[in-house]
C-alpha cells in the first residue's frame, strides 16, 4: 500500500495499543499507541514502513499521525484510562515548527480531561539531523507540563549514549530483539548492564521492549527493567485490557527468577566461603616456609591450577607487589613486568579492598572478560595481611563447570 492510498483512504487509519507490564504491581500501567490500517475483511496493517519511509513527504505522515493520535486519546479519554498513554514522536517531524502544533494538540486534550503528566512522548531521535540543542530545549520545555519523556531505540544502533542525560528523559526504552537470536552475545549483554547503570544515575526508569521468550523477560528483570513490553506478554489491539490480566502469571515468573537469582548467589558465596578456608590453610603452611612473595605465590597457583591462571598480589592502593603468576598450556611461568603496575582505576577496586579491611574476609566479583583473552572470568580476593591483598583469576573452564558460578 503506498502513501496516496492511505491518505485517501484515511478513514480507515486507526490506532492500535500495545500493554506497558510493571515490574513492581505486575499489571498494566500503560498503553503505547501504533498505527494501524483497517484492511476489512484482510485484518490489519501495521502503518509502521510508511511512518519509516523517507520519501514520504513529511506532511502525509504528521496528518496520519495526528489521526492517530486524535483517535487514540479520545478512546483513551472515553474509556477513563488511568495509565501512561505513550505516543510516538519522530524528532525530525516534531521540530519542523519548534513541537508547537503537537503541544497544541495535547493542551486541546487537556481541557477534556487528559492528565499530561500520563502522557509519555516516545522520542526516536537516531536519525535527528537538526539543532540537538533546540531538541533538548523543546523537551525540557515540555516536562515543564508534566508531560514525560521516553528515548526509544536504546540498545539498538543509536551510539548516542553520550547524549541521553542532556534529555533528561523519565523512561529509557530497551529493545531486547538482539537477545532473542544471540542469548549468548555477551557483548550486548555488557551494553545492556551498561544502560541499567546508567538509568540508574540519571534517575530514568527502564523499559524493555520486544520482549518474546522468557529469557528476555528474566534478563529485563535481572538488569533492572521497571516495565515490560512485547508479543511474549501481549500483541498491540484495538482495545483496552484488564490491568491485571498477567498478574498472577507475572507474579510466578518473578518468583522463579529470584529462587534462580538465588540459588546463583548463594552459590557464589558458598563458593568464596570454602575458597577462603582452603586459601588460608595453605597459606599458613607456606608463610612458614617461603619468604618471597613470588615463589610463595607460585606455590598458591600449583596447588589451586584446576580453578586459576592467574595470581597476584596488591597493596591497598592497588599497587602490584609481586609479578603475575599465570598458566599457559598448563604451564605456570613468572611475568615480573607486571611488578609494580597500579590497578586502582579499575571500577570497584578501592571499594573492594575496604571491605575486604573491614570484613576479614575475600570477596567473589560478578562475571566480567578478561582483557589479554576476551574469556568470561571472575576473580576471588583474598586478603593476605599487612595491608596485601592476593588476586585469583578464575578459568572460564572451572566456572563452567561449576553449579551456579557462570551466568
Amino acid at each position: 500500500m503506498d502513501a496516496l492510498e492511505i491518505l485517501s483512504n484515511i478513514e480507515k487509519v486507526i490506532p492500535y495499543f500495545q500493554p506497558i507490564f510493571s515490574a513492581d504491581e505486575h499489571k498494566i500501567i500503560g498503553y503505547e499507541v501504533f498505527g494501524r490500517m483497517n484492511m476489512g475483511n484482510d485484518g490489519v496493517e501495521s502503518l509502521g514502513p510508511f511512518f519509516g519511509d523517507d520519501e514520504i513527504p513529511d506532511e502525509y505522515k504528521m496528518e496520519v499521525d495526528e489521526r492517530v493520535t486524535r483517535l487514540a486519546l479520545e478512546k483513551f479519554l472515553a474509556e477513563k484510562q488511568e495509565g501512561y498513554i505513550f505516543l510516538n514522536r519522530n524528532a525530525g517531524l516534531l521540530m519542523l515548527d519548534h513541537g508547537e502544533s503537537f503541544l497544541e494538540l495535547l493542551l486541546e486534550y487537556e481541557k477534556k480531561g487528559l492528565d499530561l503528566s500520563r502522557t509519555v512522548i516516545e522520542l526516536s531521535e537516531k536519525t535527528f539531523v537538526g539543532d540537538f540543542d533546540q531538541l533538548v530545549h523543546l523537551l525540557l520545555y515540555y516536562k515543564t507540563y508534566g508531560i514525560k519523556i521516553a528515548i526509544d531505540n536504546i540498545g539498538g544502533n543509536s551510539g548516542q549514549l553520550d547524549r541521553l542525560s542532556q534529555y533528561s528523559p523519565d523512561i529509557l526504552k530497551v529493545d531486547l530483539y538482539q537477545l532473542r537470536n544471540d542469548a549468548g552475545n555477551k557483548v550486548y549483554k555488557d551494553i545492556l548492564y551498561s544502560l541499567s547503570m546508567l538509568a540508574r544515575k540519571i534517575g530514568a526508569s527502564l523499559l524493555f521492549e520486544n520482549i518474546e521468550i522468557n529469557y528476555q523477560l528474566q534478563f529485563a528483570w535481572l538488569n533492572g527493567g521497571r516495565y515490560y513490553q512485547g508479543f511474549y506478554l501481549k500483541h498491540p489491539s484495538d482495545t483496552f485490557l484488564e490491568p491485571d490480566l498477567l498478574k498472577e502469571k507475572l507474579k510466578e515468573k518473578c518468583q522463579d527468577y529470584i529462587r534462580y537469582e538465588k540459588k546463583h548467589l548463594e552459590a557464589g558465596y558458598e563458593f568464596a566461603d570454602v575458597l577462603h578456608k582452603e586459601i588460608s590453610q595453605k597459606l599458613m603452611t607456606l608463610k612458614k616456609q617461603t619468604v618471597e612473595f613470588d615463589d610463595l605465590l607460585f606455590e598458591v597457583a600449583r596447588h589451586f591450577t584446576d580453578k586459576c591462571f592467574r595470581v597476584y598480589i596488591c597493596d591497598e592502593n592497588g599497587f602490584q607487589v609481586t609479578s603475575n603468576v599465570v598458566k599457559s598450556d598448563q604451564v605456570w611461568t613468572i611475568e615480573p613486568r607486571y611488578k609494580g603496575k597500579n590497578w586502582s582505576w579499575r571500577p570497584y577496586f578501592l571499594e573492594n579492598i575496604i571491605r575486604m579491611r573491614i570484613d576479614k574476609k575475600g570477596l567473589l566479583s560478578d562475571i566480567y572478560s578478561d582483557i589479554d583473552s576476551g574469556e568470561s572470568i571472575r576473580t576471588y580476593s583474598y586478603p593476605f595481611g599487612n595491608g596485601l591483598y592476593l588476586f585469583m583469576d578464575l578459568s572460564y573452564e572451572f566456572l563452567f563447570e561449576e553449579d551456579g558460578l557462570l551466568f
